[in-house]
């Protein structure tokens, strides 16, 4: 199945972005690629059993409003972990929103608003077990990871 979204990749889980048009996808697809995420698909994402991909036509292909249609390294396939719908923030603790036989993440974020970024570096984090889900959108994770935590070590000198 064929969507009209976008798709960045980090750490080897994918990030759907999703809305309507001009909600923001490539804009937000931009800022997550110059933060180090990768391009798997700006503006129609191929989804088979929650794996995206690019049509071959508009492979490593990303809109940049005002600058043009440009060509980037991208990502073949990765598996989607989550799912973020642009529009207006959703509530400051979300409930968990599992959509039926997926195992992603869903968050509503205003791609706008300041820091979207580091709240979805900060959301795959939680969902690879780097940080633990104590409420919130994950919180149907919460226990998964929470006996895995451990103190960060710091560095002396």
């Amino acid at each position: 199945m064929t969507i009209h979204a976008s798709c960045v990749a980090w750490n080897g889980m994918g990030v759907l972005l999703l809305g309507p048009p001009g909600a923001g996808k490539s804009d937000l697809a931009l800022r997550l690629m110059d933060a180090g995420f990768q391009l798997v698909a700006d503006d129609r994402v191929m989804l088979d059993d929650s794996v995206a991909s690019a049509p071959r036509r508009l492979a490593g292909l990303i809109e940049v409003r005002g600058v043009g249609i440009l060509r980037t390294p991208f990502v073949i396939k990765v598996p989607v972990r989550l799912k973020v719908h642009l529009g207006e923030n959703g509530p400051r603790l979300p409930e968990p929103d599992p959509e039926p036989g997926s195992d992603c993440v869903v968050l509503r974020l205003d791609p706008g608003f300041p820091g979207v970024v580091a709240r979805i570096r900060a959301a795959l984090r939680a969902v690879d077990g780097t940080y633990g889900w104590v409420a919130g959108a994950g919180g149907d994770m919460a226990d998964s990871h929470s006996d895995e935590m451990v103190p960060c070590e710091t560095k002396k000198g």
